[in-house]
């Protein structure tokens, strides 16, 4: 793993970072409905990235702080021990923030396609995000 710059955070603070994740998801769900591609796929994108701080939280007791949020991804692994699971989490993660540099940074705009694949991966992490975080008691049902 490369190195990643972290900061220690007490596992029950995951709720918190699992909320947020919550919100960004609905409302890219919401964004692109209203046929607004870009603020969706970039609110996917935090989406997914609270969520993978959520169970990097609630799992390892840590997060990234690293500015490039690759970074979280990689830690995502880290703490599922590279478990298949959380290699496949990571990797939605990693697509879409692939997604979001050219649509934030460059003067590519998201389609309509790029927007709901954003918006579906990003479901699914927090979904998955969501049972991992049940299994380990920091969630209710």
């Amino acid at each position: 793993m490369p190195n990643v710059k972290v900061v220690q955070t007490e596992r029950n603070r995951a709720r918190h970072f699992f909320d947020k994740a919550l919100q960004f998801c609905e409302a890219a769900r919401q964004q692109l409905d209203l046929e607004r591609y870009d603020a969706a796929l970039l609110l996917a994108v935090h989406a997914a990235i609270s969520g993978a701080d959520a169970a990097c939280v609630g799992l390892g007791g840590r997060r990234s702080v690293d500015p490039n949020h690759l970074r979280a991804a990689d830690l995502l692994e880290s703490v599922g021990r590279n478990a298949a699971a959380f290699a496949e989490q990571a990797n939605k993660l990693r697509a879409l923030i692939g997604q979001k540099n050219l649509v934030e940074y460059e003067d590519k705009r998201a389609t309509r396609k790029d927007a709901s694949d954003a918006v579906t991966r990003c479901e699914r992490l927090v979904a998955w995000t969501r049972e991992e975080l049940t299994k380990a008691r920091l969630l209710a049902l």
